[in-house]
């Protein structure tokens, strides 16, 4: 798969780096950051352009811009959100994030994943807690999410199709929430506990 990354922070590392067994591009404003991560760097309209599957890795606030940059090169590609719009106190900066970018780029099919979960987990081969694969939520088109998943497992993790893009405001808020947990010195996953037998 044809996979192009926005972005050549910790996110656009960590998952790049597991696909390797992909054909990855990387725009980024840090060229020589992007290289790192792949050795075929572009413009955003280039690596969309290159690519089946794009992951949306820039800080949250340069999303719609970057998205904008890119342009019609992103009509009829799958565009990954990882994004979080999360502020101090663990308050949502930007309400709705996905659905923001669906609306910056409508040709596009936007997919929410991978945004629950420290970027120190997304290094790790694979992600495995209690001796059970991490699950990743996905919310975005049914066609969509089924590509994302193959990434998902390839991973060594369990995709969980979550719904539509609708449903993405829930995984942020959630998302959001258990941050602010987190920071306040609480087991957040003590909260989910699997169902009784």
């Amino acid at each position: 798969m044809r996979i192009g990354i926005f972005g050549a922070g910790g996110m656009a590392e960590a998952l790049g780096g597991r696909w390797s067994g992909h054909e990855v591009m990387v725009a980024a404003r840090d060229r020589a950051k992007a290289e790192k991560i792949s050795a075929r760097v572009g413009t955003w309209a280039e690596t969309a352009r290159a690519s089946e599957v794009i992951l949306l890795a820039v800080p949250a606030p340069s999303a719609t811009e970057v998205v904008a940059a890119a342009g019609e090169s992103l009509a009829g590609k799958i565009l990954i959100d990882c994004t979080n719009a999360v502020g101090p106190g663990a308050v949502l900066t930007i309400p709705d994030q996905a659905e923001r970018i669906a609306a910056a780029a409508p040709d596009a099919h936007v997919v929410k994943a991978f945004n629950l979960c420290h970027v120190d987990v997304w290094r790790m081969t694979p992600p495995v807690f209690g001796g059970r694969p991490l699950a990743v939520p996905l919310c975005g088109p049914p066609e969509a999410v089924e590509v994302v998943s193959s990434l998902v497992r390839d991973l060594g993790c369990t995709p969980l199709n979550a719904g539509g893009l609708d449903r993405a405001r829930l995984m942020e808020a959630t998302m959001a929430f258990t941050v602010g947990l987190w920071f306040g010195g609480h087991d957040a996953q003590a909260c989910f506990p699997p169902l009784p037998a």
